[in-house]
Order: C-alpha cells, then structure tokens, then sequence
C-alpha cells in the first residue's frame, strides 16, 4: 500500500494515503484482513483526506504484523461500468427535476415591486385551483390536494397573498425534495444493479458451447441457459424446456414454463431446465430496460408503515373540513375557521414516510445492502428468527477442494478431470471449487461428455463415452439413484466429515468412482455477526443444510450455532420455514444456491450474497452486494432505524400540527405564521427522513461485542 506512516503508537495507526485511493470494496477487503490479524476496535477512512485511522488492542506482535499487512495490501481496482453511463430518461425517470423553488421565491420578494409579486401569485395559484376543484367535481374525493386548493383560496380571499405565496412555496419545495431524493435513489440503485460483467454460454456454428463476454453477443445467436441460470437477452426459445422465474418482471413467484417459441426476456431466470435462445435484442437495452422494472416493482413494494401512513393522510382531510364547518358553525368567523385548513396532518405524512423509505433503500445500497421495497424494510425490522444456508452462505465463497479419493478403474487425475469437466456448466460455489484446483493443476479435459442435466439440490447426471455418470450429494446417489458403498468407502466418508468437510460422490455406471471433499471453511465474520444480530433481537439463528448430521453438528459448533438442522432436501428446507413463517414471529431466510431459491421465496424476506446464483438473487428481497454475511448486521440496524425515524415523524407531526390548530383556534397566532410554521415542520420532517441512518463507520464490526461461550 503506498502512503505515509502519520501515527504509530501502541494501539493506535494513522496513514494518509490518495484521496480515494481505497474504494468500498478494496476498504472492505483491507478490513477484513486486518481483523484476521488483530482485535480491531475502530477502523474508518476519509477518501475525500486519504485518511485511514486503525485503533486496535495492542499485544506482542500485533503492530508488526499490522503494518506487514498494511505493506502488502494492493487495493482492487474499480470496476468499469459495462453499460457506459445511463441517462435518466433510459433509468425510467421521464419527468424532469422541477426547478429549485428557493431561487424564484428570493427573488420575487426581494427584487419584484407588490403589485407584480401579487399578479404572479394570482397567476401561480390557478394551477392549485384547478387541480382542487378537478378531483372534488370529476372524482368526488377530499384528499390532500383539495385541502392545499382550499388553503390556499383563503388566504386569496382574505387578500393575503404573502401567505398565498408562502404556501405555494412550500408546496413547491416539499416536491421538489421529493423529485429529488427519488433521482438520487434511482440512480443508486442503477450504479449497483449495472454490476460487472458476465460471461454466458453461446452455442457457435458448428454447434460447440462456447463461454463469451455477454457485451460481445450478436443478435441472432444462439445463447444457452442452464438451470440456475440468469437469462442475459430477450428472446425466442428455439430448443428445450425450461421453468423460468419471472419474478424481477411481474412480481409473480411461481414460474412459468418456457418451450420452443416462447418468449424470454433479460433478466428472469431459469428455476429449472435447458433452453436455447435466439437473441433479439442484446446488451445495453435489454439489461436497462430489466432494470427498469425492477425498479417500478420496488417502489410497488410499499412498507406497511407507508401503506397505513398514506391512507391516514387521506383520511385526515374530511375531518379538516368538519373541523373548519363547526369553528365557522360556533364563531361565525371565517378568518378563524380558515386558520383550520392552513394546518393538515395530511401533507407531512405523505411527504416524510415514502422519502424515509426512499432514502433507507439509497443509504442501504451505498453500504452494499441492496434492498428491494420499503415491505422487506420494515420486515427486516420486525423479524425474530433469522436462518442460514451453510454452504457458500456461512462458508467462504469460494471452497477449496482438499482431496479426491478415486477406485478402480479411475485413477486421482482421471476422476479428478471428469469431475471438473460437469462441473464447470453450473454455477456453484461447490462447483466453482472443483474447477478452480482443476485448473490449478493443469488438468485440462476435453468435452466428450453429451448434455449434462442439473438435478435441483442434488447433482449431475450425464452420459460420457457411453458410460452413465452421476455427480452430486449423498442423497442423489446412495438414496435416489441405489449407489452402495462398502465398509471401507463408508469409513472414508465419515473420516471426510468428521472435521466438517462436505463429500460430493462420483459414479460410473452404477459403480462408486470418486470421493471429492471440500473444504468449506467457515467466513471469519460468521461469529461476531451473530453476536452482533442477537443483539439486534435475532436470538434464534438456525443454520440449515443439506449435510449429513456428523459434519453439519461440527460446522455448527465451529461457528456458534445452538440450533441446526442437518441433512435437508429443497423441499424439506421450504416446508422448515415454511413451519416458521407460520409462527408469525418473522422469519429471515440467508442463502445463496439453486436449492434455496424456494426457502428464500417463502420467508417474510429472502436475503442473498452477492456471488450466490442468480436465481438465489433473483428470488431475494434482499441482496448483500459486498458478498459478506456482516451486511445483514448493517441491513438489521439499518431497517430499525429507519422505522423508528418513521414513527418518530409521524408523533412529531401530529403534535406539532395540533399545537398549531389550537393556537389558531384561540385566535392566539395570525394565518401568515400558521401556514409558515405548518409548512416548515413538513419540510423539516421530509429533511428529516432524508438524513443518513448510520454512522460512517457503521456496520463494520469494531466496536466490542461480547461473543457467547461456544462450549
């Protein structure tokens, strides 16, 4: 790392390196080894100074080794933007930002002469007219937009175009903070939704499967998706049979079946089967225009503290009305009584509770927490049981595999190589791992294998060289498929698990070929974001896997889980939360594979990693960008906070405003400073609601937390 050694004292270390020399991901990164190393108490960096201040208990070694660390680190390099920047009118927001308002108003009282400022106030106050008297004639409603036309005509009535003006100005300034918040979210989300760069599979000319960068597909080639798979283009089937998810587009979960002739479209993926697809349209366009309707889908995602929020705002506005009737009824002074609808609670309640929901879902996606509607907000919230895949999910995301045990006929490499050979067509974490060493090696292996088929949550099957060959879980291929094993092959498995490995077994025409363990170790944050979520109110954390008991029960301990549930189908792990779901306590569901796509759909919210499938994140309300499991502390904290703000705003409202009819009731404060003070606390509590949640160095695990005996 290249900078300036600023501190160094006993438990304490300040650099100063480039401004914006560390990016998020290389800060994250940095972070989690330095952790490794010592017990870090603080960690943050300034990109605007260069700064990075390290505060850490000191021991014998500790600050030897930090600043040998600190020497090593080389910082990722940002990730180019695939897509090329993205207007806002291709981002879906047509509508143009509304011009700031505080300029005209300064302007007209300050420079204008009475009578123009009262003729523009004339002229500015027919919109507001119209639109009032439009929905009470034509849809015979009394909402918040009635009530500001009705205001704003008594205050023209009285002669009291200051006040008039006043309000319209409010009215502009609370739209234009909204526009403006919803922009800044919008664009956000696009930034991370954009992501890197991916490579799929094309079948060429001469009918091979080849793996290109998606930015290099042609329309009219032939692209390929497997189950698990994300679709990378719109299109027609031209081969196969596939169950593809279209959640991202329609909102609905359950997919849809998609046979020759049908249409695809970016962005959805593939639950189940293989499909070949003509590529119509590719690239910038289709991934936009996915993106797009994710979007609109989570802003239909309402939570349903805004949902309740919005129709008491609504419901408020009669009782305006009445009120003014009877203040008019019992004094028969119109001033007084107009004072009444210069003051609503309506107004704040609509503007604060969607731009909070905004502005959480915007701070989220900046921390790397990707949140998909204001519903999963406020579900993260309420939520007391929290569950975990274990593979890829509470392990690290890439495991290494540490041994291949082969039998006659196979020798290690041969087994080894037609095990990489399947593996490399399904995106897994298992998988990723085989291939990887396979590599490592130099274990090249040609393609003589026919179509390989994805079994969910159990494995692959295959034909190579005329033999029939099963890859996968113990379930796939000692109880679905009748492999048996002898006694010496059942004690090498039980040897493998022991010390938590998981074993993917391999056959050839009914005959055991291999045992493959892989090292799943678990991530070095595991411990401490558990500790940190029970604090949180999450005090039961259940880990679930497909893992046999002997090894699952090791992992746990290992990782700090008092409850486990071991040896689980898809379908076992989906109807698990679904039992829990029905407990209406909330239930958070973690994973990352094919097989957790339905748990994840089930729980009150579904959380993904970043390098999970992309039908795990395609199915999540909730996606962890920064591919570790300490974001969901940060999406916890973040949730809490934003629905205590919420409420906070809503009792301010409330209170503030009634103060205000009371004071206007009595006579005790004149119509001018009613409608200011009432639009000032709506513009206040919509500045509110767009303040940041967290703290900078939140939620990076530095400050002490008291981890459970694990004994």
């Amino acid at each position: 790392m290249e900078g300036w050694l600023l501190t160094n004292l006993r438990g304490r270390l300040r650099l100063r390196l480039a401004p914006g020399y560390l990016g998020a991901e290389s800060f994250e990164r940095l972070t989690g080894r330095i952790m490794k190393t010592v017990t870090v108490k603080y960690c943050a960096y300034n990109r605007l100074s260069g700064s990075l201040l390290i505060i850490y208990e000191p021991s014998d070694n500790a600050q030897a080794e930090l600043l040998r660390l600190l020497r090593e680190f080389r910082p990722t390099p940002p990730r180019p933007a695939p897509w090329g920047q993205v207007t806002l009118f291709e981002a879906g927001e047509e509508t143009p930002l509304p011009p700031n308002p505080i300029y005209g108003y300064l302007i007209r009282r300050l420079l204008l002469p009475w009578p123009i400022r009262t003729a523009l106030t004339l002229l500015r106050a027919v919109p507001y007219l119209l639109k009032g008297l439009h929905i009470l004639v034509a849809k015979h409603s009394l909402n918040v937009e009635v009530l500001d036309a009705s205001a704003l005509s008594v205050c023209l009535l009285r002669q009291d175009f200051n006040s008039a003006g006043t309000l319209m100005f409010f009215f502009s300034l609370s739209n234009y903070l909204e526009a403006w918040t919803r922009r800044r979210s919008i664009l956000g989300l696009f930034k991370s939704l954009a992501g890197p760069e991916e490579k799929i599979w094309i079948i060429d000319d001469q009918g091979q499967e080849i793996q290109i960068p998606e930015s290099e597909v042609k329309e009219g080639q032939s692209v390929l998706v497997r189950s698990g798979g994300l679709i990378p283009v719109d299109g027609v089937v031209i081969e196969g049979l596939a169950m593809v998810n279209q959640s991202s587009m329609t909102g609905e979960p359950l997919a849809v079946k998609k046979e020759t002739g049908g249409a695809v479209f970016a962005g959805t993926a593939v639950e189940d089967g293989r499909i070949v697809i003509r590529a119509t349209k590719v690239g910038r366009n289709s991934r936009i225009r996915s993106i797009v309707e994710f979007i609109k889908e989570s802003e239909n995602s309402k939570a349903g503290i805004q949902g309740r929020a919005e129709r008491l705002a609504d419901g408020i506005v009669p009782y305006n009305f009445l009120l003014f009737g009877l203040v008019y009824l019992f004094t028969r002074d119109p001033f007084r009584a107009g004072n009444v609808l210069l003051v609503d609670y309506s107004c704040a309640i609509r503007l604060s509770t969607p731009l909070s929901v905004l502005s959480a879902m915007r701070e989220g996606n900046d921390r790397q927490v990707l949140i998909k509607g204001g519903r999963y907000l406020e579900e993260l919230a309420r939520a007391e049981i929290i569950c975990f895949d274990k593979t890829g999910t509470l392990t690290e995301a890439k495991p290494r595999l540490k041994s291949v045990v082969p039998y006659p006929p196979f020798d290690r490499d041969d087994a080894f190589r037609l095990a990489a050979c399947l593996e490399e067509h399904f995106p897994h974490p298992v998988g990723r791992a085989v291939v990887a060493q396979a590599k490592a090696e130099g274990l090249r292996h040609e393609e003589e294998h026919t179509d390989v088929d994805y079994v969910l949550a159990h494995g692959i099957s295959s034909t190579w060289r005329g033999h029939k060959v099963l890859l996968g879980s113990r379930h796939f291929l000692l109880e679905d498929s009748g492999i048996h094993l002898t006694e010496e092959q059942q004690a090498k498995t039980e040897e493998m698990t022991e010390d938590g490995s998981s074993v993917i077994y391999m056959a050839v025409d009914g005959q055991l070929a291999a045992l493959l363990a892989i090292e799943d170790r678990p991530r070095p944050e595991v411990k401490e974001t558990l500790a940190r979520l029970r604090q949180m109110g999450l005090e039961r954390p259940i880990m679930l896997t497909g893992d046999v008991d002997a090894s699952a029960r090791a992992m746990a301990r290992k990782m700090g889980f008092k409850e486990y549930k071991s040896e689980l189908l898809p379908d076992h792990k989906a109807a698990y939360l679904k039992g829990l779901v029905a407990q209406e306590r909330g239930v958070i569901m973690v994973g990352d594979g094919l097989n957790d796509s339905a748990a994840l759909s089930l729980a009150n919210v579904g959380v993904a990693l970043s390098d999970g499938s992309e039908l795990a994140k395609d199915v999540a309300n909730v996606q962890l960008l920064g591919g570790r499991i300490e974001g969901l502390a940060l999406a916890r904290l973040l949730s809490q906070r934003a629905m205590k703000r919420m409420s906070e705003n809503f009792f301010m409202i409330v209170g503030f405003n009634t103060a205000l009819l009371a004071l206007g009731l009595f006579g005790l404060m004149g119509p001018a400073l009613t409608a200011a003070l009432h639009n000032a606390m709506t513009v206040y509590v919509a500045y509110r609601g767009t303040r940041p949640y967290l703290h900078h160095y939140e939620p990076t695990l530095h400050d002490a937390v008291e981890l459970e005996s694990l004994n």
